[in-house]
């Protein structure tokens, strides 16, 4: 684990070394956000290479308010968000009042094969979640943030996160319950 307090002095004094150190560590949390948000492979990685440099160049702004990956997490949301909103590709208008209108697609063929590996599958139907779901379950549970950093890396109130999260969590089990019955 890194010192943050040591790692990030030795960024500003200009040690390139301790920025790739700083990128190593997070660049995984940096990946399952933007992974989680968005479908193309390319524009994945120019999200994550503009994640990094934004935090190249606000490292100085870092107060030690928060733990050091939390703020990188917030970049990495909001460089995500920012690219969704201008490609408008992929950005979707959920409403969660209308949960009960939300349905996946049928499943195809490829998606049969998919099942058979259930860490596969349960990734696919969270990729076709509304992305404030995709969202909370991703920095909850696979990147353990609790929900108050997620309400510091999103924005959303904690309520609402932890409102998402029970909401995620219930479609997801629905999901899966109903499949089971259909197989």
């Amino acid at each position: 684990m890194l010192n943050e307090k040591e790692i990030i002095s030795r960024v500003l004094r200009g040690d390139f070394r301790a920025f790739e150190m700083l990128v190593k560590q997070y660049q995984k949390l940096v990946f399952y956000v933007v992974n989680r948000l968005v479908h193309q492979l390319q524009d994945k990685e120019d999200i994550c290479q503009e994640v990094f440099i934004k935090v190249h160049l606000s490292l100085h702004k870092f107060q030690f308010q928060s733990k050091l990956s939390t703020w990188i997490a917030r970049i990495a949301y909001l460089t995500t968000v920012d690219h969704l909103k201008k490609r408008k590709t992929e950005w979707l208008e959920d409403h969660p009042e209308q949960l009960a209108n939300y349905n996946f697609n049928d499943d195809s063929p490829e998606l049969q094969l998919v099942k058979k590996d259930t860490s596969a599958y349960v990734n696919k139907l969270i990729e076709r979640m509304p992305m404030q779901y995709r969202t909370v379950l991703t920095l909850y549970h696979l990147n353990e943030f609790t929900c108050a950093e997620i309400e510091q890396i999103t924005g959303i109130p904690e309520g609402t996160v932890k409102s998402n999260l029970f909401r995620a969590r219930r479609l997801l089990k629905e999901k899966i319950e109903h499949n089971l019955k259909n197989e």
